[in-house]
């Protein structure tokens, strides 16, 4: 190939990227236009709005910290019990939904399915459904971040063991080992630390969602900061939105800290 064919597939390669990044900024831009990002008048309306809001805001009022303890403590709980749920349901779906740990097509098929399916449901919308079914409280928010979850943590772990390394998954075979001996001793080790990885992760994101859920009454801190907002007491918003920050500040901290013990 001539040093001419060289330049020339370069700029086209050149080309198709331009015209890809212009086509992508391009639809940003739309995106941020119908959204009403570039609408500057309406910006400068909502000025007194929030120079009143935050009057109201500040400062926090912590008087009823007491009574936020027990809610904070059903919010962590929430998360730690939703994450067991998922991680306990995604593993096996995510062996089923892994090309190279499939049994056969159909089953590959049907797990990638129940993957999408629980993801493409917001944990909100699970909440108001469960809360119908099971009543208020914290169990409710307990299953749908759990049912929630089980899409996302699936699919990572699936992806995690669809990259193994295949030469000991072969070698494992080749000894004669059962489908259940290969992935125990030739696809779990290599895999172990990236599904630690992400259960931390969900578990971290499980709290912040956890807080949305009180909403719909199921139960946790965020029952309480829907109950201060109702009555408009801003003060005592602002108050719960400090708790929450500096519980899922603690809760990062012990994220990282496991991350580094399971390395």
């Amino acid at each position: 190939m001539s040093f001419e064919q060289i330049l020339a597939q370069e700029n086209a390669a050149r080309f198709r990227r331009s015209v890809v990044i212009a086509g992508i900024v391009a639809v940003i831009a739309a995106a941020m236009y119908l959204t009403g990002l570039f609408d500057a008048k309406r910006f400068a309306d909502a000025w007194p709005a929030v120079r009143q809001l935050s009057s109201e805001m500040f400062p926090p009022d912590f008087s009823r910290f007491g009574k936020w303890l027990g809610p904070l403590f059903d919010t962590l709980a929430m998360s730690i019990a939703g994450t067991a749920i998922a991680v306990a349901l995604s593993l096996p779906l995510a062996f089923f939904a892994a090309a190279n740990t499939s049994p056969n097509k159909a089953l590959y098929h049907v797990s990638r399915f129940i993957l999408n399916l629980t993801r493409s449901i917001p944990e909100l919308i699970m909440g108001i459904i469960l809360v119908a079914m099971v009543g208020f409280g914290a169990l409710p928010g307990v299953l749908a971040l759990g049912l929630h979850s089980v899409g996302m943590v699936g699919k990572f772990f699936s992806e995690s063991i669809e990259h193994v390394d295949q030469k000991p998954v072969e070698a494992a075979r080749a000894a004669g080992a059962s489908p259940f001996q290969v992935i125990w001793h030739a696809v779990l080790p290599q895999v172990m630390p990236q599904l630690a990885d992400t259960t931390i992760y969900r578990w971290e994101y499980n709290f912040r969602a956890s807080t949305v859920l009180g909403a719909v009454g199921a139960g946790g801190i965020g029952f309480e900061l829907i109950a201060a907002l109702r009555v408009l007491e801003y003060a005592q918003v602002s108050a719960i939105l400090i708790c929450i920050l500096v519980c899922v500040t603690i809760v990062d901290a012990i994220g990282a800290f496991l991350r580094r013990s399971l390395k």
